[in-house]
């Protein structure tokens, strides 16, 4: 909740919702219309809207305005008294507010909501993003069930191919797709002997990240498979030229420290038993690939599909909206926003 006193809120940046006019006062002497009066016992609190960029007031629960923030940075409560021996009570959240911020917040998320919703897309371009991520990742069965389905939905979805989701193209699409199932399968020295076959340029440099991430999944294999002399042996012959390499020691480290559990999957490196450790070992190896494209422009879109981009995107601009507002304001976790609209 903030008021502010009439002395500061005739400074710049500042704005106060008076009791003794019900006006709103705002970087200026002169106040301008915008709710009742209060006086004793009235209850009366304010708060900031930052996705909409508001200001709100409210008396005994009930919003009675709002205004545009039209500042940037951050905003800090002030309250003013007009006599002496005045007391005021105040609740920054400790104690449940009268007014019934939860409602307020579910209704403004609706209403946002409802405001996204009403965005068109063209189907086609939706079509080219989904598109355009399963092509990136070589799933080259989905990508034809995908295709099939758009030709024969009501109305059949044509012409996407052609919205700019095409720098890859179907470049090793095969390739990468027997590659990814490979790895994910725990089938690594297949991996490899195929990359060595058909992309000999990738792991030519045996000290390189890829060579690296291949050779740790393959020691993570043998410790899943209970085979811990043998991964010892492996550790020992293919870590080792690793070692004075800073950027790798903590990843070499920690496949390591897999021997000295009893039940490495339940220890502090047990994520490298998980199955997004073998999808991060199958992105690699699937972004090299794409980066041996002799049409490819821009190499630095092997790394992500466009679906990935965009949401970086969407990612930055909040976080350089909170910013802007001084940090303060709800914080942006894409996760949270993703799993809220599928619940």
């Amino acid at each position: 909740m903030f008021h502010q006193s009439r002395k500061a809120v005739w400074e710049a940046n500042s704005f106060g919702y008076h009791g003794d006019d019900g006006k709103l006062y705002r970087g200026q002497g002169k106040g301008e219309d915008f709710g009742p009066t209060y006086t004793t016992g009235d209850t009366v609190g304010g708060g900031i809207n930052y996705a909409s960029q508001k200001l709100f007031f409210t008396k005994n629960g009930q919003v009675v305005g709002t205004v545009e923030k039209d500042v940037k940075g951050r905003l800090y409560p002030t309250i003013a008294v007009h006599s002496q021996n005045e007391e005021v009570s105040v609740n920054f959240g400790k104690d449940p507010f009268l007014f019934d911020i939860k409602a307020y917040e579910a209704a403004q998320r609706a209403k946002q909501d409802t405001s996204i919703e009403r965005i068109s897309i063209p189907q086609t371009a939706s079509y080219g993003i989904v598109r355009s991520y399963l092509q990136h990742y070589g799933y080259e069965e989905t990508l034809n069930v995908f295709d099939e389905a758009s030709q024969t939905s009501v109305p059949p979805v044509t012409g996407f191919h052609d919205n700019g989701f095409n720098e890859h193209a179907m470049y090793a699409l095969t390739h990468r797709k027997i590659l990814r199932k490979l790895i994910m399968d725990g089938k690594i020295d297949d991996a490899i002997s195929n990359l060595h076959e058909w992309y000999p340029e990738t792991i030519q440099d045996d000290t390189s990240a890829i060579c690296l991430m291949l050779h740790c999944q393959k020691f993570i294999e043998l410790v899943r498979a209970g085979r811990l002399e043998e991964a010892m042996e492996y550790g020992r012959s293919r870590f080792e030229k690793f070692y004075n390499l800073k950027h790798y020691e903590d990843l070499v480290k920690d496949c390591a420290a897999l021997l000295a559990y009893e039940e490495p999957n339940k220890s502090s490196v047990g994520y490298l038993l998980e199955e997004s450790q073998r999808e991060k070992v199958a992105d690699a190896v699937n972004a090299i690939i794409l980066s041996t494209n002799p049409d490819l422009k821009d190499h630095k879109s092997c790394l992500h599909s466009y679906l990935e981009t965009l949401l970086r995107q969407l990612s930055a601009c909040f976080l350089q909206k909170r910013l802007l507002n001084g940090n303060q304001g709800e914080a942006f976790h894409l996760q949270r926003v993703l799993l809220a609209k599928n619940t």
